[in-house]
């Protein structure tokens, strides 16, 4: 990953983007259980994701907190598809994958620990470029300030950014559902299931006091 570049002040630019490249497909399997886990945070109100960015009173509806969920459900599968693909070893010493439903004030920043070294996935549709994170939600030691007080009050070592393909808030959005409070769980399911996604890693950045390699 780069810095944007600056055209001029609080004017930036992606000059060096990437195309693209799918490195692999999701199965039906892994779709089901990242479904099934987005709808339950988000219509099915078994728990709940925050409703609002940090810093600001727009509260989300439940089609834009399903589809963010669904597909950083996905960024995460993804990641565990790359690493057994390169290092079986490594795979069998990383972190379950978690479709635990959280209730509302236990923070679910999507997170994968391999042995010691704590990995933040970030997702994006398969045309960003950009890795961002929210100045407001990491205080100056770099930790993930919604997580302070509990058992994921860490340091992460590396940020990886994943990108999906198709734009899961484009198709909800010519649906007519990304800003819906309601819908039938089966209709929804039909909607994503006809899709075939896919997924590249477009790369990561790393706490400036790590010098380890995964």
């Amino acid at each position: 990953m780069q810095k944007l570049n600056i055209k001029s002040d609080n004017n930036y630019y992606v000059s060096n983007g990437k195309q693209f490249s799918p490195e692999a497909v999701f199965g039906k399997r892994p779709i089901k259980k990242a479904f099934n886990f987005a709808y339950a945070m988000s219509f099915g109100e078994e728990g709940q994701h925050r409703d609002h960015r940090t810093g600001g009173n727009n509260r989300r509806k439940n089609g834009e907190i399903f589809i963010n969920t669904f597909q950083g459900k996905l960024s995460e599968i993804a990641i565990y598809y790359c690493i057994k693909k390169l290092n079986e070893s490594a795979f069998k010493k990383l972190s379950k994958l978690d479709f635990d439903i959280h209730p509302l004030g236990v923070w679910d920043d999507t997170d994968v620990t391999l042995e010691n070294i704590k990995i933040s996935v970030k997702s994006t549709s398969s045309k960003g470029n950009l890795l961002l994170l929210e100045t407001k939600d990491w205080n100056k030691n770099g930790e993930y300030t919604p997580n302070i007080g509990t058992e994921k009050s860490y340091i992460y070592d590396y940020f990886v950014l994943v990108r999906i393909e198709p734009d899961g808030k484009k198709i909800m959005a010519n649906n007519k559902l990304f800003y819906s409070d309601h819908i039938n769980e089966n209709i929804l399911w039909n909607l994503i299931n006809r899709e075939e996604w896919k997924y590249d890693i477009a790369g990561y950045i790393l706490h400036f006091r790590q010098k380890r390699e995964v």
